[in-house]
């Protein structure tokens, strides 16, 4: 690697199953940047703030379980991650770490190419910080979302946190709206055979939405569109968030078909194996 190459990096643990270095990678190399993107596993938050100064690492993404933790180890926090309470994107700038979160952007530029969100129930199903940036982009665009979660006293708190009313899981099926949106993880590679909703009837919905994106097609979509809903994956927000990362550590507009592209292509590939 060249000595004036930018290095990006994703942060995690784990990290090993992310697609994210083969989707900025592949965006790098677009736009003719020299610039390389990787993955550390990472225990603590202060381990990552450790590696960042260590490694000169001018940008990063952040995953479970530091998108919280991060917030009181760095020099500032956007408007939009304070309210979520949560970030999974790190810019250095001067020495400064600012913490920003695109997950709910990437949420809403995914839903708004196939619906509207304002006046449209959502029902999010989750309580971890996915679900946050998704509750945080339903009500920025003018939408109504219902926490749903197993854990009463977790989705409660969460629901009084941004207004909303909340409903255990046990009761979704009684739940109607326009949207139902999957913010676990559950239903992800490699256990592919599992639903969040195991053994129970779907909410009167129009649109099921998956953040999962590895499968393309989780045993929840496939079972919406058993019922005749639409359905949209995790591919969509996937890209979106990563775009304005790269928006934001770069000052320029990513390449946003070359990076759905390759993504599609590896787990289309990986899925037929």
């Amino acid at each position: 690697m060249k000595t004036d190459t930018r290095l990006y990096a994703l942060f995690g643990n784990p990290v090993a199953h992310s697609l994210s270095p083969l989707m900025h990678n592949a965006a790098y190399r677009a736009m003719k940047l020299n610039a390389r993107y990787t993955t550390f596993r990472k225990k603590t938050a202060p381990d990552i703030i450790r590696a960042i100064n260590a490694c000169d690492i001018r940008g990063a993404s952040i995953t479970l379980p530091h998108k919280t933790a991060l917030m009181d180890h760095i020099h500032s926090v956007s408007e939009s991650a304070e309210k979520i309470g949560a970030v999974n994107t790190l810019t250095v700038n001067n020495d400064t770490i600012e913490g920003n979160n695109t997950d709910w952007t990437g949420f809403v530029h995914a839903v708004e190419e196939v619906t509207s969100i304002s006046e449209n129930i959502f029902i999010v199903l989750g309580a971890g910080g996915v679900a946050r940036a998704a509750l945080y982009g339903i009500i920025e665009r003018g939408g109504q979302p219902i926490v749903v979660n197993r854990t009463r006293q977790r989705g409660e708190q969460l629901a009084r946190e941004f207004a909303c009313d909340f409903i255990p899981l046990s009761e979704i099926a009684a739940c109607e709206g326009h949207c139902l949106v999957n913010c676990t993880s559950v239903g992800m590679y490699p256990a592919t055979d599992r639903s969040p909703l195991e053994g129970m009837d779907l909410p009167r919905v129009s649109l099921v939405m998956d953040m999962v994106y590895n499968p393309l097609d989780t045993k929840l979509l496939f079972d919406a569109r058993r019922a005749g809903m639409s359905t949209l994956s995790g591919l969509p927000m996937f890209v979106h968030q990563g775009a304005e990362q790269i928006r934001l550590w770069t000052k320029r507009e990513p390449p946003l078909e070359t990076m759905y592209q390759i993504v599609e292509r590896t787990l289309v590939h990986d899925n037929d194996q």
